[in-house]
């Protein structure tokens, strides 16, 4: 799989179409107001969010929810079929 350096657009784009999709349009229009409004160290915030977890126990979660996801669009596939 090649990385592919994406626009600033398709970021912004891509972003607020996740953003939608997990929280919906309100929610997700408040949370670009939140990250505006209020200083925001993303460093800081993730530091924060693995705080007392292990690499091995961040990667297994990581996994998991890959795993989750991937039944999940093979099971959507399979209604569209």
């Amino acid at each position: 799989m090649k990385n592919k350096l994406h626009t600033d657009t398709e970021i912004k784009s891509q972003g607020m179409k996740v953003l939608i999709k997990n929280l919906g349009m309100v929610e997700a229009e408040k949370f670009v107001a939140l990250i505006q409004r209020e200083p925001f160290d993303y460093t800081e915030w993730q530091r924060d969010l693995w705080k007392g977890k292990t690499a091995t126990e961040i990667s297994k979660l990581a996994m998991d929810l890959r795993n989750k996801k991937g039944k999940a669009s093979k099971s959507k596939k399979r209604k569209i079929a």
